[in-house]
């Protein structure tokens, strides 16, 4: 059974992707979660590069999904191993450019740096009402998150901003040759579905896509179907040796 090593977001600790670890878990799957880290400082790039080359499958949900593609491509270009990349609600590109105009505005995102540096706490909790948007249980899920707020981690919230203001994995995704699955979600309040879209036209060898009806935060509030999608493209990839 596939080992996966599990990369969290931006602003919610591990703790809301438990209950996805534990499900992926019981079906005999090793997987490890952890919290996001700074690409941009050696020694931490160096020491998640050692731990990502233990497992066969990358997978990082949202700000995660984007560290989980740098990883995968670091570690062929360090090492040739290709390891199977999964992200999940994750732009390749969080914040819009010129060249790649589906994410968010980028006076948006400097109000929302601004903002952090002026009230994190509250920051984070409109960060968690953009993940529950659009879910049916919105308000439940948005007081949820709240529990996960930990103000020791600031300073890895506040680092971890400037990293997704900075971080393009678009080229990174086009040119990976390793098996790659991103889910996007319908309803998503963070990352625009037309995103899909745009990873439709990647002269990737082996991407798939998957588009699913529900919020941003889809992978925290439904665990049970979520691990299903994932678990379904795995065995598909153990049975073929071509793309699927």
């Amino acid at each position: 059974m596939q080992s996966i090593l599990m990369i969290s977001g931006w602003g919610i600790g591990t703790q809301p992707l438990i209950p996805l670890q534990q499900n992926l878990i019981k079906h005999g799957y090793q997987v490890e979660l952890i919290n996001i880290f700074n690409i941009f400082e050696t020694t931490a790039l160096n020491k998640h590069l050692r731990l990502a080359e233990q497992f066969d499958v990358i997978l990082g949900w949202s700000l995660g999904g984007q560290i989980a593609t740098f990883l995968v491509d670091q570690l062929y270009k360090q090492t040739g191993k290709l390891k199977t990349l999964i992200t999940l609600a994750s732009n390749p590109r969080f914040v819009s450019s010129e060249d790649w105009n589906v994410g968010m505005e980028q006076m948006s995102f400097a109000s929302l740096k601004e903002s952090f540096e002026k009230d994190p706490v509250m920051t984070l909790k409109r960060f968690y009402y953009l993940v529950t948007q659009g879910s049916q249980t919105a308000k439940q899920d948005w007081q949820k998150l709240q529990n996960f707020i930990q103000l020791e981690d600031l300073l890895i919230q506040r680092y971890a901003l400037e990293m997704w203001e900075k971080m393009n994995c678009v080229e990174l995704l086009k040119k990976f040759s390793g098996q790659q699955l991103h889910v996007f979600f319908e309803q998503d309040g963070l990352v625009p579905h037309k995103v899909i879209d745009l990873i439709k036209l990647f002269d990737a060898q082996c991407l798939k896509l998957h588009s699913i009806n529900g919020a941003h935060g889809y992978a925290l509030f439904q665990p049970n179907l979520m691990s299903d999608k994932i678990i379904n493209y795995l065995k598909q990839l153990s049975k073929s040796t071509v793309p699927i």
